[in-house]
């Protein structure tokens, strides 16, 4: 008897019992989606570095900062502006070539880097040598021959002194100044910098760890679909 009343209203009502099952089901995931706000990189600010980093006409800036525009050389004598990462994701470090302590690691990691991403024309990397007096185009040259440096992916530059020093301590915040007699000298450090198609830092990575280097490339990938339709 239970049954057959059961099959009725079935029967009766179940159109509409499906589709407030439907709607209600909707409303759920909706809300959800609303209190699960969508993970984004943190966008860095010079008053958010260590100041030791950032140059001090900057250290007070707490938004709008961005990549400041560069003109420079690579290692197959082309210049390299901000044109060439237009729309695109980058990875960004400072460099020399002769360097014997952590740039090795460095080098490793931005190979791993390439690797990882050598298929994807949206991921770029770019070295800057701080010893442009040293890393000329032919040092450079050789220097991405040794290392398997793909050159669609990866820039090695080199140019004007004082630019490369603005860009490292006013642009990515990732040198010391230190006190020489020759000018624009820099404490280069192991940070590799995170840049979004805005040219706004996303974040700061530890080029010697492979934890860190393991972050940075979940980082890449949840910044590729923050950018994914642009």
């Amino acid at each position: 008897m239970i049954a057959q009343i059961l099959k009725t209203m079935l029967k009766k009502y179940g159109f509409f019992i499906l589709t407030m099952l439907t709607i209600s089901l909707v409303a759920v995931v909706s809300f959800y989606n609303v209190l699960t706000p969508e993970k984004k990189l943190p966008i860095y600010q010079p008053s958010m570095v260590k100041f030791q980093l950032v140059d001090s006409t900057i250290q007070h800036v707490k938004r709008f900062h961005k990549i400041s525009d560069f003109k420079l050389v690579n290692q197959n004598n082309n210049i390299v502006t901000n044109d060439f990462y237009d729309g695109k994701i980058y990875v960004a470090d400072f460099f020399f070539t002769t360097c014997p302590g952590i740039c090795p690691i460095m080098k490793e990691n931005m190979i791993d880097l390439q690797n990882e991403f050598i298929y994807d024309d949206q991921i770029m990397l770019l070295s800057h040598t701080v010893t442009p007096e040293i890393d000329s185009i032919s040092v450079l040259k050789d220097y991405s021959i040794k290392n398997g440096v793909l050159d669609s992916k990866w820039n090695l530059v080199t140019g004007d002194k004082k630019q490369i020093y603005n860009l490292a301590r006013k642009s990515y915040l990732v040198a010391e100044d230190i006190e020489s007699d020759l000018k624009y000298d820099m404490i280069h450090t192991e940070n590799f910098v995170l840049i979004d198609p805005l040219r706004r830092i996303r974040g700061f990575y530890d080029g010697t760890s492979d934890d860190s280097i393991d972050k940075l490339i979940e980082d890449i990938y949840l910044l590729k679909q923050e950018f994914l339709n642009y």
